[in-house]
């Protein structure tokens, strides 16, 4: 499959930086940090559709999917990046936001050497994590044309699972093998084609309102604050301590107290303060709720 690179926006020469080579330091940061001005407004040209993504993202979740990143290099770093971080942040399981990168975990640290043009290598990934038609699969590629991204989605397509394409370009090749497009585009790069500048920054801020908005829309937020974080170290046991207390008011001491009750469970903790019931009460209204605190804790004060 033969691709022609020279009319794509992230190919192009940035006209603002063509003497980039005879610039001091501060006239390169200027540069750069003048060029990172305009990734912002670019996603915001394209929040419907990012919204569109968040509600396919989290239907299939609210049905028992699972949510898979798959990108190759930067595109697919960013993907693993995001899926790592879904399980501390929101206490969800391992499995239920993927990462598939080019070239398996070794590409997370070193470039792996074509592994962007073996879109067999994608199926197979796929293949081996029992992708259906419950999931969503997230196609991450700054260029639009990326074989294991398109490989990728055509086989997730013939799986009846939902496809939506992550990119820079307009009128993307990768668009076609789709159900739903987001397209943002940053304009040409300070280094012609260096896509790990401002469209690797685009690609992270979308996947992170995507997975956010997502987990936000399951019950895992309240207020804004993380209270289905995972306390698994001394860090998170004190952020879960100070979550409660800016919720229910309560001292220091007393948010220890309860959540040495809830096992650190923030959840029941604060449904257990605002109501007077106890941790059995409180986890049976969360169940009741789907999760949602202020829900469960409604449904105790109204019984």
């Amino acid at each position: 499959m033969e691709f022609n690179l020279s009319n794509l926006t992230t190919e192009q020469r940035n006209k603002h930086s063509l003497q980039i080579d005879k610039m001091t330091t501060y006239e390169i940061l200027t540069i750069m940090n003048s060029e990172d001005s305009s990734i912002a407004p670019a996603v915001r040209r394209v929040l419907p559709q990012i919204e569109r993504a968040v509600e396919l993202t989290y239907e299939a979740l609210n049905r028992g999917g699972r949510l898979f990143y798959i990108g190759a290099g930067t595109s697919g770093r960013l993907g693993v990046l995001d899926a790592a971080e879904c399980p501390p942040t929101f206490s969800v399981d391992e499995q239920l936001v993927q990462a598939v990168i080019a070239g398996g975990p070794t590409a997370m640290y070193k470039a792996v050497e074509g592994a962007e043009d073996d879109g067999e290598e994608a199926v197979n990934a796929l293949l081996e994590r029992g992708l259906s038609a419950q999931d969503v699969v997230i196609g991450i590629t700054a260029s639009g044309r990326t074989p294991f991204v398109i490989e990728g989605l055509k086989y997730t397509r013939q799986r009846k699972a939902c496809t939506i394409a992550l990119t820079c370009n307009k009128q993307a090749l990768v668009s076609q093998y789709a159900d739903h497009t987001i397209e943002v585009v940053v304009g040409p790069e300070v280094l012609a084609g260096s896509t790990r500048l401002k469209a690797a920054t685009a690609q992270k801020m979308v996947l992170n309102m995507i997975s956010t908005a997502a987990m936000i829309k399951l019950g895992k937020v309240y207020e804004n604050l993380m209270v289905d974080l995972h306390a698994s170290n001394r860090k998170l046991r004190e952020r879960a301590r100070r979550i409660l207390m800016a919720i229910t008011g309560v001292t220091y001491e007393e948010a220890v107290l309860v959540l040495e009750q809830t096992q650190q469970e923030v959840k029941p903790a604060i449904v257990m303060i605002k109501t007077g019931c106890t941790y059995q009460q409180a986890v049976e209204s969360l169940q009741q709720s789907k999760g949602f605190v202020r829900e469960a804790i409604t449904r105790l004060l109204h019984f």
